[in-house]
């Protein structure tokens, strides 16, 4: 593939604590295969780490993993909601490549088809135990439940915490929300102060045992938060000059700081890939219950920037730079082959979207990315925007803001307008806020990005131009 997305700049990655690699001419080409760790949360936005400007609230185990790690500034989740963001990055595909679109609820009877290959069944074939802990959302029936997919220990939500009878606004009654360990339910309508500080523990009580045991690690800490509705422990509540949003960022912060200090204790820090991300954009309608998109436009639910452009951390001392800062965009669908790489195993024997990025993470001389273009689709298969290299070209759709209108406040949401927009290009190198419509002045760059379109379309589809894509697959459906 051609490498179009490289083009943002001659220096793509910076130091900012000039803290190079040690050159060791001893050191050997294929260092020893990583613990991996994989931190992400729930609708939690790129400005919402003080690194990349939150205020109101601190960071600092975030901004350390910064610090000693790699910063992505266009790091991208392939479709802005739920379920089809953590499709993506536990496997590799785009959403509708795999069937699926959204978020999955109590009613959903379809999931993760059996024959995909998670991030989980990658580690499990080079050695390695797994756990998951925390939100699942690739369907809640045992036959798509973590277990089932290539993770050794399982305990969290299966879909999202506002899927349950106490929700504000539901236009239905939820059932009760079970809390679960491996494939049976322990719980109902848990007291969500527990969740993050619970769920970390676990995490912290894997990585000690497997550690002290000599084996190689996959961890899934999985946040609900900053999901509405918003929840924090009694050590937490009332601490930050945010509200309750500052509250529980700084217990998700703290959560971190409880997984680097478990890997500090049990002398696997430097042998241990940690990454941190979110699954889209901050959920705008919730007002002060909500994060921040750093300024980028629109949030949760629609492919503008602050949808689908969110925080991306990574941490490996010794291999990836300390204190970098990666301007190459990235997407979640290349987590799986950029690891799959280091561990030395096959990402699957089904065709995925994702491919190795490593070159990205370490800041290696001359690397670009790999992609000529990424994709967003929304809803159930609308192709509505993609990006390739500066470019951001916006499909003809409608949209959800909140431009106008009044914010929600103490978890109660506001009200969405819909918009539509035309096809409209931006060039996100001098205006990455996507204000202004270059779309007349650069007619040949259209030209050439439709020619990209229609080749994604004629492979994954696009419902809203009919097209259903040659190489779209099922999704798993209950048994009968």
């Amino acid at each position: 593939m051609g490498t179009m997305l490289s083009s943002l700049c001659a220096l793509s990655c910076v130091a900012l604590t000039a803290t190079p690699l040690p050159q060791d001419p001893a050191r050997p080409q294929d260092p020893p295969r990583p613990n991996v760790v994989v931190v992400f949360c729930d609708d939690m936005g790129w400005g919402d780490l003080g690194v990349q400007g939150a205020e109101g609230y601190a960071t600092p185990n975030l901004d350390r993993l910064a610090a000693e790690g790699v910063r992505f500034s266009d790091f991208y989740v392939a479709q802005p909601v739920c379920s089809a963001s953590r499709a993506a990055l536990l496997t590799g595909c785009y959403p509708n490549r795999i069937g699926i679109h959204g978020a999955l609820g109590p009613s959903a009877k379809h999931g993760i088809h059996a024959d995909e290959t998670t991030l989980a069944e990658v580690c499990k074939a080079a050695g390695y135990s797994t756990a998951a802990y925390g939100k699942w959302h690739l369907g809640h029936h045992p036959q798509f439940l973590p277990t089932r997919h290539g993770f050794d220990d399982y305990y969290g939500i299966p879909y999202s915490n506002d899927m349950w009878p106490y929700h504000p606004e539901s236009p239905k009654a939820w059932p009760d929300l079970p809390t679960m360990e491996d494939e049976e339910v322990v719980g109902l309508n848990t007291d969500q102060r527990r969740f993050t500080t619970d769920l970390a523990s676990r995490a912290v009580d894997f990585i000690r045992r497997e550690a002290s045991a000599g084996r190689k690690f996959f961890c899934y800490l999985a946040h609900p938060m900053p999901h509405v509705p918003l929840s924090a422990s009694a050590r937490f509540r009332g601490t930050t000059e945010r509200g309750l949003f500052g509250d529980v960022i700084a217990e998700i912060d703290d959560s971190v700081g409880a997984v680097l200090d478990a890997l500090d204790r049990a002398g696997v820090a430097d042998d241990t890939l940690i990454v941190f991300s979110s699954d889209n954009g901050p959920w705008l309608s919730y007002g002060d219950h909500c994060g921040s998109t750093g300024g980028f436009r629109e949030g949760k639910g629609t492919t503008w920037e602050g949808g689908v452009r969110v925080p991306f951390l990574a941490r490996w001392p010794g291999r990836i730079p300390a204190g970098a800062v990666q301007t190459e965009p990235m997407m979640t669908i290349d987590v799986l082959p950029t690891i799959a790489s280091l561990l030395g195993v096959p990402p699957g024997e089904r065709p995925i979207d994702g491919l190795d990025c490593w070159p990205l993470w370490t800041c290696e001389e001359g690397a670009t990315n790999p992609h000529d273009a990424y994709f967003f689709y929304y809803h159930a298969g609308d192709l509505e925007a993609m990006r390739s290299g500066r470019w951001k070209l916006h499909l003809p759709h409608r949209y959800r803001t909140m431009a106008g209108q009044a914010p929600g406040s103490g978890g109660i949401p506001g009200r969405y307008v819909q918009r539509a927009t035309g096809l409209e290009l931006y060039d996100l190198l001098d205006d990455p806020h996507e204000t202004t419509d270059v779309a007349a002045a650069h007619p040949e760059v259209i030209g050439r990005l439709m020619g990209l379109v229609e080749r994604e379309r004629a492979a994954l589809g696009d419902r809203l131009s009919g097209v259903t894509g040659s190489e779209v697959r099922e999704p798993g459906r209950l048994d009968r």
